[in-house]
């Protein structure tokens, strides 16, 4: 366990499920390199009964053969040909027979998703595997992975067949926080200062492959330049890795993710399919699908539980992509060095601290002290309209107390204590009036500010009710 950072909750139901008197049907999704794999191998071990790995794009028979190879590898009896999953589960049975009953026999099938390839029978011969056989031994542990969240939930987990309510454990391992950022680079030698890890999580978003990759021995930019911009940059083709490993017809996934990564806000629904170049009936499944995968996250706007809610592109891998990397056709291999204190480059570092910001709101809520009060989060967006004389505004973070107190989030990234100038401040005292209008809301309206160093006291610092700093984004 000591080279796990942020699993405790997983580890803990992992370790459940071995120590119970039943058979278990684990499942294991989350978005690709986000260390499914590397969980599972550091509870067990590496000790496994069978383990055995899909293998992208190959073919139902290529699939059996390899099965085959490994179930061979693993039992005394050779097996011989397979000519289908039915008889690749018989087998895998008869092998799992052979071993000692007192204890639980471990199998670990990895990137399960790919196994069901064409037509195969994949699925049906796994829920005759299981409720035929396995689930009556009561000492049979299945441990299934899958980076393809999407079949991972609609063949697995909301099985309408034989697998129905045979779940007995579903982890979804999402994204590590800034705290786990910070604990897993320490390991690593990395202890750059908590600005620079801030910068860290705007490009790699939490996900622990892509840190795994940082060289302890070279600066933050310097990293950056390495895996980005470098000749042979290790990140440089992982975009469209990515999305044909999680997604089949990949370039409508992208089309969705390109045109979000443009409208920073988010968009509706129906603004996603009116504004896709490519036009198809299955834009609803690609938005769920993104979703589920960690792409994209669905925001409701304040007031409406159901109608304009809005979806924005959170993945902050891709988001740099976009930015950076989609058209850069300089060549240039120290590209970020070169333009790390332009305008582009602060721009984007502001938008994504937003981005930082709302996949912390757990920690906003106890630097305020209403982590034990029910709370709801919404976005606010009013479209100018000039025949009633409507400005329009916009406002990213909404915070919803139970105890009538609504607080209006600013999220500012800067190099030293954010100083609030004279214009702005009557540009929240109006917006602040504008939303109290057109949401009829007689609830105590608060400005909060989440900021890198805190707000500096001048004399617009009047309209800040409670602060938050980049350190309270750090907590547990």
């Amino acid at each position: 366990m000591s080279k796990l950072i942020g699993r405790d909750k997983e580890y803990a139901e992992l370790e459940r499920c071995l120590n119970s008197d039943r058979s278990e049907l684990v499942i294991v999704h989350g978005r690709r390199r986000i260390g499914k794999t590397f969980l599972i191998e550091e509870f067990f071990n590496q000790q496994f009964d069978f383990k055995y790995v899909g293998a992208h794009g190959m073919t139902t028979r290529r699939q059996l053969n390899n099965f085959l190879r490994v179930l061979n590898g693993y039992s005394t009896k050779q097996f011989g040909n397979l000519h289908n999953w039915d008889e690749a589960f018989y087998a895998l049975e008869e092998y799992l027979s052979t071993l000692p009953a007192d204890r639980k026999r471990i199998v670990f099938i990895d990137e399960m998703p790919w196994m069901d390839s064409g037509r195969s029978i994949f699925v049906s011969a796994l829920e005759n595997f299981w409720n035929g056989w396995a689930m009556s031994q009561r000492n049979i542990m299945l441990i299934a992975t899958g980076s393809a969240t999407s079949w991972m939930k609609d063949k697995i987990v909301a099985n309408k067949g034989g697998l129905h309510a045979r779940i007995t454990c579903n982890l979804h391992l999402a994204p590590f926080t800034l705290n786990e950022t910070e604990r897993y680079l320490a390991t690593k030698g990395i202890e750059w200062d908590r600005y620079q890890l801030t910068q860290t999580y705007m490009v790699l978003g939490g996900v622990p492959f892509y840190y795994s990759l940082l060289d302890s021995e070279l600066s933050f930019t310097q990293n950056i330049d390495r895996l980005f911009f470098n000749d042979g940059a290790l990140l440089k083709l992982e975009f469209d890795e990515l999305y044909h490993a999680l997604f089949d017809n990949a370039d409508l996934y992208t089309a969705v993710v390109q045109l979000l990564s443009e409208h920073e806000s988010g968009l509706t629904r129906g603004d996603i399919i009116k504004s896709l170049p490519l036009k198809s009936s299955n834009i609803t499944k690609v938005i769920n699908n993104l979703e589920r995968s960690d792409m994209i996250e669905k925001w409701l706007q304040y007031g409406n539980k159901r109608r304009g809610a809005v979806y924005r592109l959170t993945d902050f891998f891709s988001l740099f992509y976009f930015r950076f990397l989609a058209d850069n056709l300089s060549h240039d291999e120290e590209w970020w060095s070169n333009h790390r204190d332009s305008g582009r480059v602060f721009d984007w570092m502001g938008s994504s601290f937003e981005l930082v910001c709302m996949r912390h709101h757990k920690q906003i809520k106890s630097a305020l002290g209403i982590r034990g009060i029910a709370t709801s989060l919404s976005s606010w967006q009013l479209k100018p309209n000039k025949e009633e004389g409507i400005s329009g505004g916009q406002i990213d973070m909404i915070i919803e107390r139970a105890d009538r107190i609504i607080h209006l989030c600013e999220m500012k990234f800067s190099v030293g204590a954010y100083r609030i100038k004279p214009e702005y401040e009557r540009q929240l005292r109006e917006r602040s009036s504008l939303f109290k209008e057109m949401t009829k809301t007689n609830k105590t309206l608060v400005h909060t500010f989440i900021t890198t160093y805190g707000v500096a006291n001048v004399k617009s610092h009047s309209i800040v009710h409670s602060e938050v700093t980049m350190d309270d984004l750090f907590n547990s």
